[in-house]
């Protein structure tokens, strides 16, 4: 592992851009797919059928193909979507394709995300939402304050499992210039072809002490859930 002992500020930077884009991905497809998910269980036809599309659409499609749509047929839709360009935010400059990569992980991700919330949502006894309605909330109302709350004990395991996934998609980002560790661990075996072994297993390591951090939180959560039950 001598490759990865003497280019270790560039392991730490590679895990850092890669949690990066798993935590932006990771808040924005929990927004969405919240969104998502109250739209599909909402009593709105139009919006119930629209979010099924949306789900069944990217939950089909390759993460691959989304990221190619972003990375190479986005720039060229057009002046309206310069918003995937490079940005500065607070003094760092972030690139395009970080941007895109973030875009393409949250579409996909929010789909997973939503079937997650809503199989959450369905775990609640109707008459919890009934209750609501009978003193006078209104859906959102009734779904922030009484459905909601019980769904989130119901989708912490499946919601961990959907945010692992985001992790280890991220390395998808690799293939188009993001130097996150997927792509560092390529640099790195491509010019030290006597230590891949090594440099493979250091950053498998890497991986791992990063999902286990995330099981570990979840498992936190969910204790403190079940006694709060």
């Amino acid at each position: 592992m001598e490759a990865v002992f003497s280019n270790f500020d560039d392991y730490l930077k590679a895990f850092g851009l890669t949690i990066g884009l798993f935590v932006v991905s990771g808040v924005a497809s929990l927004v969405w797919g919240t969104v998502l998910a109250v739209l599909r269980v909402g009593p709105v036809s139009v919006l119930n059928k629209a979010a099924a599309v949306y789900v069944t659409l990217f939950r089909n499609t390759p993460l691959l193909m989304i990221f190619i749509f972003m990375a190479i047929a986005m720039p060229k839709l057009g002046y309206n979507f310069k918003f995937v360009e490079d940005v500065e935010i607070g003094g760092y400059n972030i690139s395009a394709f970080f941007v895109r990569a973030t875009i393409a992980l949250t579409l996909y991700t929010s789909a997973f995300v939503c079937e997650a919330m809503r199989s959450g949502v369905n775990a609640v006894p109707i008459g919890q939402a009934e209750a609501g309605r009978a003193i006078g909330l209104t859906f959102s109302q009734s779904m922030r304050l009484i459905v909601l709350p019980q769904a989130s004990r119901a989708i912490i395991p499946p919601m961990t499992s959907v945010q692992i996934a985001l992790l280890k998609n991220t390395s998808i980002a690799a293939a188009f210039g993001i130097a996150e560790a997927t792509a560092t661990m390529r640099g790195l075996t491509n010019g030290n072809a006597d230590q891949r072994i090594g440099i493979f297993l250091a950053f498998a390591i890497g991986y791992v002490v990063v999902v286990e951090v995330i099981s570990f939180s979840s498992l936190l959560v969910e204790r403190k859930v079940r006694v709060a039950r």
